[in-house]
């Protein structure tokens, strides 16, 4: 929206507008505000509290300050220089009418808590060992967004920026000061919930965006208008990814592959990590280890999967590395603030780092992919970008030094929390060009920033094989969804330590209802294909999976609507019931689109769980039993080691394949199952979606829309019909409804 004010919206002091959805915007000049009434109810303060900072560059010699830390600052041995002096900018925003708000992507709770008594969230992207739950530190990457709602209104702010930032949270009623006298005004009474957030970042512009909502879904839709949505991936990438540090050599990739095989278990992808490379030199293989990668790859293909390997931003230092070489003889790493090229630490030992901030470094690394320059490649190959934080074992914090500087004259401090984001995305046009833009790409992110969802998956990072850290990602991957990106998961089983047979069978069950589904582990672990432990947790492990690739056409089907509208696949019970407060701090459970409610079960030796089933006049079918649960109210299920608590929701219908295969491209022609739960109006709705599963041609018309309707007309009479939603769509699946299964 643009609005140009004219000399009728003005008065001396301040200036107003009403947007074309209803909102009043109040800019006050002196001091400056501004405010935004919704139905006539002040809502959103700016600056409210006069935090409103920003400092301008400035030159050493003709400033009138010399205080400590403001040219430079000292951090352990580490040295940073601030040529520009401080710079640092930021703004406080008062939401009135809340108690609960959301966002900010980390390890601690969905709804934010108040900072008054502790540390600030940071926003910081590093490479952290082991991070602590429940705590605002930094973390890999850096979302400064957050959501406020409400039973009446959902609204949300993003603060865009790149550099370091804290934001501070405090929860109370309406300040007695100047915000209350407005509060006053135009509400009933001033002692009403209120969440004040302070934004600061180390330097850069201000850049603030409003998102007004008025229900969760419209906020969706409207952040990812500004930041992008998650292309509809390959369907390969939302099936089942088996990893570890390492598998160690050719033989061992075939081994794993067979052992899946040999216990009817599913997998799509496996994936090699750093020890594949000729030591550590990206885009090369350890002859020794994987003399024949082409073949590798092949076997792999010829049985429906994929391999996936890690390909990280720290350059070997070699004179022998042809990418090295070459990207130092054309002047493409990061620079240190004397001009020469910046060097860390990393797994190789002594490394440089590309500079993509640089449009040409980015062109010249997407052409690294290529399968003439990628040598022992093949298009069955996708990518897995780690450390890209930076990571720098060397350096303050294990990053890059603040005042390196990249491409522009810009220093790494202005844009340290989308290096990795630049990185992916050059990576994502590296893949695109290799199959002359035929073939979605499939990328794995550490690093993330808005917008991260563009071009990559992400996870949580180095987990650890603990019971709360598998709780932990239920509110770390609804903070994810909720802020923009969709496609996410986590380290199943735990990538530090151990997990027992109860862990790890409950870490399956939670990821296979999670957006992306990988089991990874450290290289000091015991080896966890699921046939080394006992046969009960095998088949366990087995159920879980073959559970995923049951539900893949409703995944499926989501991953192509977020695409379109936003919404995100794994979401918040308040999402889809935004006026039932009991789920405004639930971090237990979750939706599957709109139609699926789970509840893990994330605690030891625990044989029965309780869970929440929202909605008022909603009923819930339990997914094994099609027994049925009126909602709101909590309910207890009885959980054994191989049950998943799973309930549909009345008046959806989900497609199902009820023959789970080796892999996922296996599987596109078998025929669907629709699972119809009905609602109390004995109607129940929902949509398919299908095409090739690994091309664009879905752009070129060549997928297919369908929307299944049911209504009951009487005791001993229903319908159901089918109808194409979306007629520019011509594939023909060669696909049938073979069974119909109606619950209620």
């Amino acid at each position: 929206m643009n609005h140009e004010l004219t000399d009728a919206d003005k008065d001396k002091d301040s200036a107003s507008f009403v947007t074309p959805t209803g909102e009043k915007i109040v800019l006050t000049f002196k001091p400056f505000r501004i405010d935004v009434f919704i139905k006539k109810e002040l809502t959103v303060s700016i600056n409210s509290k006069n935090l409103l900072k920003f400092e301008h560059f400035r030159e050493k010699g003709a400033a009138d300050t010399d205080e400590e830390g403001f040219w430079e600052e000292s951090f352990k041995s580490f040295q940073d220089s601030k040529p520009y002096g401080s710079s640092s900018v930021g703004v406080d925003i008062s939401f009135l009418g809340y108690k609960f708000i959301y966002g900010i992507p980390n390890a601690d709770t969905f709804a934010l808590r108040s900072t008054t008594n502790s540390e600030p969230y940071r926003f910081y992207n590093l490479d952290v060992f082991e991070y602590e739950l429940n705590n605002p530190m930094a973390l890999y990457g850096s979302i400064p967004y957050v959501i406020a709602h409400n039973q009446h209104q959902t609204l949300s702010l993003l603060w865009l920026n790149s550099a370091e930032t804290w934001a501070d949270i405090h929860s109370s009623t309406a300040d007695k000061g100047m915000l209350a006298s407005i509060v006053d005004k135009f509400r009933p009474s001033s002692e009403v919930p209120q969440i004040d957030v302070h934004f600061i970042s180390e330097t850069g512009v201000i850049d603030l965006f409003l998102f007004l909502g008025p229900k969760p879904k419209d906020v969706f839709r409207q952040y990812a208008s500004l930041t992008g949505v998650t292309p509809l991936p390959p369907q390969f990438a939302i099936a089942y990814h088996q990893c570890r540090w390492n598998y160690k050599d050719e033989a061992d990739v075939a081994g794993v592959h067979a052992g899946f095989d040999e216990h009817d278990i599913p997998f799509d992808v496996i994936w090699l990590d750093i020890e594949y490379t000729d030591g550590k030199k990206y885009f090369t293989w350890d002859s020794t280890k994987f003399p024949t990668p082409k073949e590798m790859q092949n076997q792999l293909a010829a049985n429906g999967r994929k391999l996936v390997t890690i390909i990280d931003p720290h350059i070997k230092k070699d004179s022998g590395y042809h990418i090295y070489k070459e990207a130092q003889d054309l002047g493409y790493f990061v620079k240190k603030s004397n001009g020469d090229d910046y060097e860390g630490h990393c797994w190789p030992g002594a490394s440089s780092y590309l500079d993509y901030m640089n449009p040409t470094v980015r062109d010249w690394w997407a052409s690294q992919y290529a399968l003439d320059k990628f040598a022992g490649s093949t298009e069955n190959l996708w990518i897995w970008n780690d450390m890209n934080e930076p990571s720098v074992f060397s350096g303050p914090e294990t990053t890059m030094e603040k005042d390196a500087k990249h491409y522009g004259g810009w220093e790494h401090r202005e844009v340290h929390n989308i290096y990795g984001l630049m990185m992916h995305m050059s990576t994502h046009q590296g893949l695109l060009q290799r199959s002359n833009k035929r073939l979605r790409p499939f990328i794995l992110t550490r690093s993330f920033f808005a917008g991260t969802q563009r071009t990559a998956a992400v996870w949580t990072g180095d987990n650890a094989a603990e019971w709360s850290h598998l709780k932990s990602t239920v509110p770390m991957l609804l903070k994810m969804s909720t802020s923009g990106i969709p496609f996410v998961g986590a380290d199943v089983g735990g990538f530090f330590k151990n997990p027992d047979e109860q862990l790890l069978v409950r870490w399956y069950q939670a990821g296979a209802f999670q957006p992306f589904f990988r089991a990874h582990a450290h290289i000091d672990t015991r080896r966890r294909e699921p046939w080394l432990f006992s046969e009960q947790t095998k088949d366990a492990i087995k159920k879980a999976i073959k559970a995923r690739y049951r539900f893949l056409p409703y995944w499926y089907t989501l991953f192509y609507e977020h695409e379109k509208t936003g919404l995100p696949i794994m979401r918040p019970v308040w999402a889809e019931f935004p006026e039932d407060e009991n789920s405004f701090d639930e971090e237990r459970e979750w939706l599957v689109g709109n139609a699926l409610l789970v509840r893990p079960v994330m605690d030891p030796d625990v044989t029965q769980t309780s869970l929440y089933l929202p909605g008022l006049s909603e009923v819930w079918y339990e997914w094994d039993s099609h027994k049925s649960r009126p909602g709101p109210g909590a309910v207890y299920i009885d959980t054994p080691i191989d049950k998943i608590p799973v309930y549909q929701r009345g008046g959806t219908i989900i497609p199902v394949r009820e023959r789970p295969r080796r892999a996922s491209k296996l599987m596109r022609n078998d025929p669907i199952t629709l699972y119809i739960a009905t609602n109390y109006k004995d109607f129940a709705n929902g949509t398919l979606y299908m095409d090739d599963g690994e091309t664009f041609e879905y752009k070129n018309g060549d997928y297919l829309y369908w929307g299944f309707t049911f209504k009951k007309i009487n005791e001993y009479d229903f319908s159901i019909s089918s109808k194409n939603l979306d007629t520019n769509g011509k594939f023909d699946p060669d696909v049938w409804i073979e069974k119909i299964v109606i619950r209620g």
